[in-house]
């Protein structure tokens, strides 16, 4: 059974810094697409970064140059470094994975459980 489960989440003060860390374990096929988006109360949910299989990244206009996302050597886990957090960026972060299972031929999408990042003074 797939999990993606997700840390690092917690209280900072504006202009601080926090990683998130996304570990997913299980049969994952082929993922091509990580991704984390975020859902603030009463917002719905957005995206803020991509990482491809090939390396290539992506970000939303809110978060480019502050938020960095990254994964690991054998690409089960991924980052989000984000860094001058300010209020507006509290939220809950998901992680999502995307890909291909070979064996039943057909696109999958996993997500994480969420992680709970507030910023305030």
């Amino acid at each position: 059974q797939v999990q993606l489960v997700g840390s690092g989440g917690g209280l900072v003060q504006p202009g601080g810094s926090l990683r998130l860390s996304c570990a997913g374990s299980g049969n994952i096929d082929r993922v091509y697409t990580m991704w984390w988006f975020r859902q603030a109360p009463g917002n719905q949910r957005e995206w803020v970064a991509a990482l491809t299989r090939g390396g290539a990244t992506n970000y939303a206009d809110s978060v480019k140059g502050r938020f960095t996302i990254s994964t690991d050597s054998i690409q089960n886990t991924v980052y989000l470094q984000m860094n001058s957090l300010e209020p507006e960026d509290t939220a809950v972060y998901y992680c999502k994975f995307s890909g291909y299972d070979r064996v039943n031929l057909r696109p999958y999408e996993y997500w994480g459980q969420g992680t709970q990042v507030t910023v305030s003074s």
